[in-house]
């Protein structure tokens, strides 16, 4: 804080007549800096001033933001509670866990989810909670659920580089997805085939993902950053039929060429869509059993949903585990009604709310984003460009947004750009965090640029299809701080010894709907449940965050207890990024670790050993271009370290948590 800027929140905290309990004078400042509008230093300086007696060892850092009256008979978890007397958060959260049954069955009639036949009771966990069944004999399609909104009504609004707003009724949307769904049907696609996506988020993406679920087979997602092995690799697991991409994609002024890089990855048929009539491919660049989009789409645009059962497959997404070959984790049609009750309790989607977070379809983030807004009859918000630039925050203040979901590695790049700051962000209603450990600093940052409104961190998995720790609107908003479990699901942390702890590993408590209960390729009960404790005869389900308790009920996030890692938001396992690197020339072996400082997103750190002569500067290039080129461009050694050995177990593992530890001392010294 310069000096300067001190001063002036020093003038300004004295020409106003406040409380002097900060949590009073907080809220009043808050709105005078609003009718002021004031800049975002002014925002920052005050709230350090404001809380410098905060007790932080006891409390954690003071709020950014306090609920009122309105807030809380308004939001939607709160109009919950109040049909049930109750006025606490952590009593309907404990009547969530104790009643499953109750809650999910008062979940899915809040949310109006379509069931062709509903079956038996929604819970039915005679055979114990690692087995639950869940609306046994039920019929649905979850996309029919994605259309409870007015035809008329905005389902996207979306901005395409340098272009006017756009917008996609839900009608239209649903039109979309019923020639998808025909045209499946026309290239011979049968109920419970795999079809890849490797798709920016774009408002024809949405349709196709909407249409292959509807047609009742399984969209196979991959992240449109990944190298070409990568995309072979995830294909060959879901055992793909086809795959859907973008000729080009056009970010920060920048054409990545998608089509050649899918191309080079499979044989199978690809259904290539044009970013731009004036960059587009040729149907003579094509090979022979690819198609182009306008090709491929028929105009029949009825159709009628193909019905399965609640636990059908929908949607194969990987998470990294700590092997070679990713996760491959199946959604079915329950689990968007997991990541639309988040929606609908934690980021408290309202009808018609525009909902925007940079994402794609290769991470969970992307449908969960379409489920949660369609379903919670909301309009989802894409800008289909880098999300960095000053296009970006003119497209949140034209479109009004009211819920803008981040990762926290983008807050960092706005704060040090400063290109986010000068719009008029009024209409966001909160923010929302995911995807990796938050800094303070930055939160309040972006809390500020929005004249200080709530950031719901949302912590979870692909395994989870939601949350499982997050936030609400009804406590006082604290930044980089988790406020509550999930509804529906609750977590214990656990000691090395097993044991209950306020700081530890994170072991779930199922059941819960969203909850995985298989994988393509893995033993699920290995991977989830073997050798779990079970303090006091708990069932636990591995999660493997680490997380602190602090105070009451603020929990802060400490990264993974694990070999994996988030960089950049995207998680990945250290098997996958020693395999590339263990590949380059002059190099034996290397332990790829995730180190996250001050709480802040995970960055690159690798121990290699080596033979010869190595230089660490170019080194580090050499891995970058390998990381690039094999596996994904997001992915960045930030430090090298050269050592003799790698330590490892008795049984010959790499002891990677022993080198984590290591740089954590070195950097707290």
């Amino acid at each position: 804080m310069s000096p300067s800027t001190e001063e002036q929140a020093r003038q300004y905290l004295d020409s106003l007549n406040l409380p002097d309990r900060p949590e009073a004078a907080w809220p009043l400042m808050v709105d005078q800096l609003r009718r002021d509008k004031a800049p975002v230093e002014l925002y920052q300086s005050l709230w350090q001033l404001n809380f410098a007696s905060w007790n932080k060892a006891e409390l954690g850092s003071p709020p950014v933001w306090f609920p009122s009256r309105m807030d809380r008979e308004k939001s939607n978890l709160g109009v919950w509670m109040e049909e049930l007397g109750m006025e606490r958060l952590e009593q309907f959260h404990q009547w969530s866990i104790d009643n499953r049954s109750e809650f999910w069955q008062q979940a899915v009639a809040r949310l109006g989810i379509r069931f062709r036949h509903e079956g038996a009771r929604a819970l039915d966990d005679s055979k114990g909670a690692q087995d639950p069944v869940w609306f046994d004999g039920a019929r649905l399609n979850i996309v029919e659920s994605c259309f409870q909104a007015n035809a008329n009504q905005a389902a996207i609004v979306f901005q395409k580089p340098d272009g006017p707003l756009e917008t996609v009724s839900y009608r239209d949307l649903r039109v979309l997805a019923n020639r998808v769904s025909n045209s499946l049907v026309d290239q011979g696609c049968q109920p419970g085939d795999a079809v890849g996506v490797v798709l920016p988020m774009t408002a024809v993406s949405v349709g196709i993902y909407l249409g292959i679920v509807q047609a009742g087979c399984l969209v196979v997602s991959i992240a449109d950053s990944f190298a070409p092995p990568e995309i072979a690799t995830r294909l060959k697991i879901a055992n793909a039929k086809m795959v859907f991409t973008y000729d080009f994609m056009l970010r920060g002024g920048k054409k990545l060429d998608l089509y050649s890089k899918v191309r080079e990855s499979t044989e199978l048929p690809i259904v290539v869509i044009s970013v731009a009539e004036d960059v587009s491919i040729s149907s003579k660049n094509l090979r022979a059993q690819d198609r182009r989009w306008n090709d491929f789409l028929v105009a029949l645009d009825q159709f009628e949903p193909v019905i399965g059962g609640p636990m059908d497959a929908i949607n194969i997404l990987f998470s990294s585990g700590t092997t070679g070959d990713p996760k491959a984790i199946p959604w079915n049609h329950l689990t968007p009604i997991k990541c639309a009750i988040d929606g609908f309790c934690h980021q408290d989607i309202q009808p018609s709310d525009v909902c925007v977070w940079p994402t794609n379809l290769g991470w969970m983030m992307g449908p969960w984003l379409i489920f949660a807004t369609l379903i919670n009859r909301g309009t989802i918000g894409l800008y289909e460009d880098a999300p960095m630039g000053a296009g970006f925050g003119a497209f949140v203040e034209k479109a009004r947004v009211g819920l803008l979901g981040v990762v926290p590695t983008i807050v960092k790049a706005w704060r040090k750009s400063r290109e986010m700051e000068g719009f008029d962000w009024s209409s966001i209603r909160l923010f929302s965090s995911t995807g990796e450990a938050s800094q303070v600093s930055d939160m309040v940052y972006l809390s500020a640029l929005a004249g200080m409104k709530p950031i719901i961190e949302y912590c979870g998995g692909t395994e989870i299809g939601g949350g499982y720790i997050t936030s609400t609107i009804l406590e006082p908003n604290v930044p980089a701080a988790f406020n509550t479990p999930s509804v529906g699901l609750d977590l214990v942390l656990l000691d090395e010894n097993g044991e209950p702890a306020d700081e530890g590993e994170v072991f779930l408590v199922p059941p819960s709907i969203g909850l995985s209960d298989r994988l393509l390729n893995r033993d699920h009960h290995e991977t989830y449940f073997a050798g779990v404790p079970s303090p006091e005869g708990m069932v636990l389900r591995r999660h493997g965050d680490h997380m602190k308790r602090i105070g009451n009920r603020l929990y802060q996030a400490g990264g993974r207890v694990d070999d994996t890692m988030n960089l950049g938001g995207i998680k990945i396992s250290s098997a996958e990024i020693e395999r590339v690197l263990n590949r380059v020339t002059g190099i034996v072996e290397t332990a790829a670790i995730g180190y996250s400082s001050e709480g802040g997103p995970d960055v690159l750190v690798v121990f290699a050993v080596g033979h010869g002569d190595l230089d660490s500067k170019s080194l580090i290039e050499v891995m970058n271009k390998r990381l690039k080129e094999e596996l994904n461009p997001l992915f960045k050694v930030s430090e090298i370290r050269l050592v003799d050995s790698l330590p490892r177990t008795a049984s010959g593992k790499v002891m990677r948590r022993e080198l984590r530890s290591h740089l954590v001392g070195q950097r707290s010294q």
